[in-house]
């Protein structure tokens, strides 16, 4: 149980994988390329909020991003934006939450979303309000400055002709435009937005203070309308991940729905851009797909892979990941990276890279089948972890919260089954993560299972929903899953962050070549809403 801001230390649990499975399972064998992740290896803490913190219980829609500048790690999820300071001095170490809200971008929302550019430190708030979106930005991680009082600068929100929903903010180095001389602001900002069927992305060449006009990025006759977050890499490529999209234009599709997954590529500061599919992916009306570049320029696209009954219904999905080394032009073979533990529902697939070929990959996870959906479901769902070393030729996974599930039976979704809305939509549609200027990884997600939810776990549900009764999985807690100590993405900080001797490491920020040359190890994005249908307001 979560209920207070003390950390809990949750071992990443190898001794889940069924010994039956991973004797059959391709992925599980030695030598394949997905293992479990042995026991001690890795461990992270968990975090939630002081009692009485704006938004402990309506983190609805969480984004999280890391200042390394400052050490800051920003939070945001509704209508609340906190900021959260680590003290690594401590073991365990301990976490501050500062309410950092503005008032421009804590009174209404659509699509909640929050993007932290970890190299330049500035974090921009987007809260969704029809074809555009009341934005703030700050550089001082929410502090008031002599030339920002409040701690926030309003900004213009979005780019001319923007859609109406699912709106995205991110950003990174320019691609093709020289970066400006300082004092301008030295990366590209995107906001990308979608209307019904076709998407547009609006490029600010000032930071995120104005932006062009937007630019469409696929038709309805190419994908759906949904789509993941922007993510920019090192060399300034930028990608929108969909989860719905067909490998060439098809004016005969009606209905919208296409076979495949697919990156959506710009490789020219936005001009223009291009759909690239994801081979043998199958297409998902659940969960966006995500994408993140690592220092060489390696893409990893980490999704949920639908499967379907006879009838075309989608009733599971699996946590697969696929990387390209073209800036998404093509896309390698993907690996079940659940496959070793049984997985047999995922949800909120999330990736983050950081040196080159290091990687993780968080999501929802479940290993009872059945339809998500529907009542019937009585599984529970853990947040899962898997880390790639070697560019996504091996993968390492392990439950991250092993005796503490974040949800209890069915997920509201798509809206296919009888699972209940609003209660029973509680996570709404997506979770976060961001990695450290240490290379520790954190998860930030929206626990629904917590007090007696989670101390009551070997009681069955008071009802078929789950969403009644001391059992009820129905919460919106806001959680930061921090790893402690372990590989992770900056290999300069390995020996330090070993398990075996773990290292008190200062917060102190630390600056690798790479950023003193401008080039980001890892840039990260906030995360995008989904349909108008299920707005979270």
């Amino acid at each position: 149980m979560r209920t207070n801001s003390s950390p809990q230390r949750l071992p990443l649990a190898g001794a889940l994988a069924l010994s039956a499975l991973l004797a059959s399972s391709p992925a599980g064998r030695a030598g394949a390329p997905v293992t479990v992740t042995p026991t001690g290896a890795q461990t992270f803490m968990i975090y939630t909020p002081p009692d009485g913190t704006n938004g402990k219980h309506s983190a609805d829609e969480p984004s999280i991003g890391a200042d390394w500048k400052t050490g800051a790690v920003m939070y945001q999820a509704l209508l609340a934006t906190l900021r959260v300071n680590f003290d690594d001095t401590k073991s365990p170490a301990t976490a501050t939450w500062t309410d950092v809200s503005s008032l421009l971008t804590s009174q209404q929302t659509e699509d909640p979303i929050l993007f932290t550019d970890p190299v330049t430190g500035r974090t921009i708030v987007s809260q969704l309000a029809g074809n555009c979106s009341l934005s703030e930005l700050t550089d001082s991680d929410g502090a008031p400055t002599t030339t920002a009082p409040t701690g926030w600068t309003p900004d213009s929100g979005c780019g001319p002709a923007s859609g109406i929903d699912h709106q995205s903010v991110g950003g990174g180095p320019f691609a093709t435009i020289p970066p400006p001389p300082p004092p301008a602001y030295p990366h590209a900002v995107y906001y990308c937005s979608q209307a019904s069927a076709a998407a547009f992305c609006a490029l600010s060449p000032n930071g995120g203070v104005t932006y062009n006009s937007s630019v469409p990025i696929y038709s309805q006759q190419q994908c759906g309308g949904l789509h993941g977050h922007v993510r920019v890499g090192p060399s300034g490529t930028a990608i929108v991940p969909n989860q719905n999209c067909g490998p060439a234009i098809d004016p005969s599709n009606s209905s919208g729905i296409f076979p495949n997954q697919a990156a959506v590529v710009s490789t020219n500061d936005g001009t223009t851009w291009n759909v690239h599919v994801i081979p043998g992916s199958s297409e998902s009306l659940r969960s966006d797909p995500a994408v993140a570049a690592d220092a060489g320029n390696k893409w990893y696209f980490a999704y949920e892979s639908g499967l379907k009954n006879t009838s075309g219904e989608q009733i599971a999905g699996r946590a697969m990941i696929s990387t390209s080394t073209n800036d998404g032009t093509t896309w390698s073979p993907s690996v079940d990276v659940g496959a070793p533990l049984g997985i047999q529902n995922v949800t909120f697939p999330e990736v983050i890279a950081g040196d080159s070929g290091r990687a993780a990959y968080a999501f929802l996870g479940s290993t009872t089948a059945g339809d998500p959906e529907n009542q019937t479901f009585k599984g529970f769902w853990y947040r899962y972890i898997a880390f790639t070393y070697d560019g996504g030729t091996t993968w390492s996974v392990s439950n991250l919260t092993p005796n503490d599930p974040v949800e209890r039976g069915c997920i509201f979704l798509a809206g296919t089954g009888d699972c209940p809305n609003p209660a029973k939509r509680n996570l709404y549609d997506f979770m976060d993560i961001t990695v450290d200027s240490h290379g520790r990884v954190l998860v930030g997600y929206s626990d629904g299972c917590s007090g007696t939810c989670d101390t009551q776990q070997s009681q069955p549900c008071s009802d078929a929903a789950c969403d009644t009764g001391p059992t009820a999985s129905t919460d919106h807690l806001a959680s930061i899953a921090r790893e402690a100590c372990g590989k992770g993405l900056n290999a300069h900080f390995d020996s330090a962050l070993t398990c075996s001797s773990p290292a008190l490491i200062s917060e102190t920020p630390w600056t690798p070549a790479l950023l003193i040359a401008g080039i980001p190890l890892v840039v990260v994005a906030s995360w995008s809403r989904r349909r108008p249908r299920r707005s979270a307001r």
